[in-house]
């Protein structure tokens, strides 16, 4: 079953990539996803460009296991050297573009699913969702559909993290503020300089420690990025526009971190999101034990996926290495999906 499982799996990655799927322009692979399914015996759901589908026997008194990855890419890196749509297989490298980030996990969590679509007396339902706009953060994947999956339990999210567990995920807000002065002219003893006053909030961001530090991640990290002021030498600047970029650690909700920001900060705040929460899992969880007992290290990963737009406990894991994401010519090791596919399997017969 799992050789076969393996060979549909490749076979689907191999067609996945081969259309291409930049964030907000999905809508084919979500139909090849539709159609590998229907395929299989299993009726979907679609909304835009995200395809969902439950296990046969869904019971809903039971509690329900969120099984997600996403098929949108990114552009092509300019550094590439092969088409990034040829799904090329060389030296047991499977090459192009979304095939390390998300194709090989979405591909071993579609074979999972189907590993245990049939089973009867389960303890947990299983939702399958293959998402859009995960790239972008953009409003029409994963968190459009959530309030039509119904209440679920965890999550495992397909990333690449050589399939090992990160239990926990940074998140991320994005702040644009703005100091206010007085224009004035630079010759003369005129006006409020906005640089000046943007200079003393920006070395409180420099030089802030919050009270509370995670273990996995330390201190909330926070990085003054871009600042923009003046129009002309002799005119001292009425505003100044400077950009933060604030990583939070699962040790704060992101409102939590605004609000002391904006307490001790004489600019203006204006975040652009809230969205991208930091989010984490307990190391006690039963996914994540069983996970320990079949040899997974546990981590805190810097990157940020759709975990950050979960109000669940959720784990990160896939086959594939995060380091390849985004990079020219990408590929996943065939090997990978292979022991993606039994490694799920392994972990999720466990809790099921």
């Amino acid at each position: 079953m799992t050789g076969i499982l393996f060979d549909d799996s490749l076979n689907l990655l191999r067609k996945l990539i081969s259309i291409p799927s930049l964030s907000r322009e999905e809508e084919n692979t979500a139909s090849a996803i539709e159609r590998f399914l229907e395929d299989q015996g299993i009726k979907t759901h679609r909304m835009i460009n995200n395809v969902w589908a439950y296990n046969e026997h869904f019971d809903p008194k039971k509690p329900t296991i969120l099984l997600n990855s996403h098929h949108d890419t990114v552009m092509p890196n300019p550094g590439y050297d092969r088409d990034p749509f040829a799904a090329d297989i060389i030296d047991g490298k499977l090459f192009g573009l979304g095939s390390n980030d998300a194709g090989g996990c979405l591909v071993s969590l579609i074979a999972v699913f189907i590993h245990f679509y049939k089973e009867k007396n389960l303890k947990y339902n299983l939702c399958l969702a293959a998402t859009a706009e995960e790239e972008v953060s953009g409003k029409n994947g994963i968190e459009l559909i959530l309030p039509q999956l119904g209440q679920l339990e965890f999550a495992i999210v397909g990333e690449p993290t050589l399939m090992q567990m990160a239990v926990a995920e940074r998140g991320l807000m994005v702040l644009d503020c703005v100091a206010h002065g007085r224009a004035g002219h630079a010759a003369r003893e005129e006006g409020e300089n906005a640089i000046y006053k943007a200079m003393k909030d920006i070395n409180w961001f420099k030089t802030y420690e919050f009270a509370k530090k995670s273990s996995l991640f330390g201190p909330v990290k926070m990085s003054v990025t871009i600042i923009e002021a003046g129009s002309q030498h002799n005119v001292v600047p009425a505003i100044c526009n400077f950009t933060v970029d604030v990583r939070v650690t699962d040790a704060y909700r992101n409102e939590e971190v605004l609000k002391i920001i904006s307490q001790n900060v004489d600019c203006d705040v204006n975040p652009r999101s809230t969205r991208l929460k930091p989010s984490s899992i307990s190391t006690e969880h039963p996914i994540v034990k069983a996970g320990i007992a079949l040899g997974r290290e546990t981590y805190g990963s810097p990157t940020t996926s759709d975990q950050a737009l979960l109000d669940i406990p959720s784990l990160k894991m896939g086959p594939g290495d995060s380091a390849r994401s985004h990079m020219a010519d990408e590929y996943i090791y065939v090997n990978e999906i292979e022991e993606g596919i039994d490694l799920y399997i392994k972990l999720l017969t466990e809790i099921v």
